[in-house]
């Protein structure tokens, strides 16, 4: 917002303190502070009309996808994926991030063994970013990174879907990565630390709780 002054008014101090150091500080400070909040005013009306409403009509019409689909088949998916590694670090922590959005998306290590889990947060905190191109609502607080990475490609007045086509892809590779990598270190770490007997006992109690998908 624009500090304005009508001719009725007394006309704004002068910005030229004359020989004055004081008197210039003085003045440079004011003209600064009211420049702050008015690009921070700027910011925030662009945010309003531009991410804002993309992010509800995207959080709406995921919720309604979700109570279409019904919340227990979601889960059983989520579930389900959590057999194998390669669902495990691919399907399972991309459903996660979509359904329950960051950080409540960690909750699904729930449906793993305790030897997974590790991995699979690894996985899943590595995918809030790559997310944010065309789900921004799973991780609105840190949608600044990819507007930061598509930010040349908007100043020269290109489309960034391209580019969001690839670090999408770019992201589901690397937590694949990512998982299978910290699930090998985990079990290293296991076995090396002794407690291959603990863990043993850990997957028999999640067995027999039915934890895993049938």
């Amino acid at each position: 917002m624009d500090v304005t002054f009508s001719p009725s008014q007394a006309p704004p101090p002068p910005t030229d303190g004359g020989d004055n150091p004081i008197l210039n500080a003085i003045i440079w400070a004011g003209e600064h502070f009211i420049g702050v909040f008015n690009e921070a005013g700027k910011q925030f009306a662009g945010l309003v009309t531009g991410i804002l409403p993309t992010l509800i009509v995207l959080l709406t019409g995921m919720y309604a996808l979700i109570a279409f689909i019904g919340e227990d088949r979601v889960t059983r998916a989520v579930q389900w994926s959590s057999r194998w590694w390669i669902t495990r670090y691919t399907v399972m922590p991309v459903i996660a991030v979509l359904m329950l959005t960051n950080p409540m998306c960690y909750t699904f290590g729930r449906f793993l063994r305790e030897r997974h889990k590790p991995a699979f947060y690894d996985s899943a905190v590595s995918f809030v970013h790559p997310v944010t191109t065309f789900f921004p609502y799973a991780n609105a607080g840190e949608l600044f990174v990819w507007l930061g990475v598509a930010s040349g490609v908007t100043q020269l007045g290109q489309s960034t879907v391209p580019l969001a086509v690839r670090y999408f892809a770019v992201g589901i590779v690397v937590i694949l990565i990512r998982g299978v990598v910290t699930e090998l270190i985990t079990s290293y770490l296991i076995r090396r630390a002794g407690k291959t007997e603990l863990f043993r006992e850990f997957d028999a109690e999640f067995s027999t709780a039915g934890g895993a998908a049938k």
